[in-house]
């Protein structure tokens, strides 16, 4: 009982509060809510990107640990990259069409975006481990109490968007389950933020 009290926070924090009630608003989302919300460029995807511009402020301006903070920024940076499709959906909405875009195939030298997106992914990882972050990951583990329900409403919101993208392509359940992924994901980086690791 001790090694869970120390260890585990049960605490409703204020963005847990927030990641319940859209993890409780996607069943009526998916009912009543019109389709094309779920549209790229939609209102989901657009609360989606003001989450993870938030969550990008948050890690690119925390005072403690600052390398595995702009970590976690850069890992931001790559779900905001892949939400904008890398800026297709931004700037190569085919017209008159209604949620259609040009594919990179046939944009100019479209052929690119793939190859450098994962330079940069690779960038991310060299950087992850040339300043050994996976130690200050396995403390933020084993020395920090993690936040369970932060933890949990992070995993439902994924498993449910693959689920969503895979097998029922609903485009407001996958929109809304996103968003649950990414404010309960932003989340725990704010609990972290300001998070101080247990004393042995």
């Amino acid at each position: 009982m001790e090694f869970i009290k120390k260890h585990f926070d049960f605490k409703l924090h204020n963005v847990t509060l927030i990641s319940i009630l859209i993890a409780l608003a996607i069943i009526p989302c998916v009912l009543f809510m019109p389709e094309r919300f779920g549209y790229e460029n939609g209102l989901l995807e657009n609360i989606q990107l003001i989450v993870l511009f938030l969550g990008l402020y948050l890690s690119f301006s925390a005072k403690n640990d600052k390398k595995f903070f702009i970590f976690a920024g850069l890992i931001l940076t790559i779900l905001l990259l892949r939400e904008v499709n890398c800026g297709r959906t931004i700037f190569f909405a085919i017209p008159g069409e209604e949620n259609a875009f040009y594919t990179w195939k046939e944009i100019k030298y479209g052929y690119l975006a793939h190859p450098i997106f994962g330079i940069y992914i690779a960038t991310v990882g060299i950087y992850f481990l040339k300043n050994k972050l996976f130690i200050n990951l396995w403390n933020y583990i084993t020395k920090t109490q993690l936040p369970i329900w932060n933890i949990l409403l992070t995993l439902l919101g994924m498993g449910l968007g693959l689920l969503a993208e895979h097998s029922m392509h609903n485009m407001v359940l996958e929109e809304i389950t996103e968003l649950l992924f990414y404010v309960s994901l932003v989340g725990i980086i704010w609990i972290y933020s300001k998070t101080k690791l247990i004393s042995d």
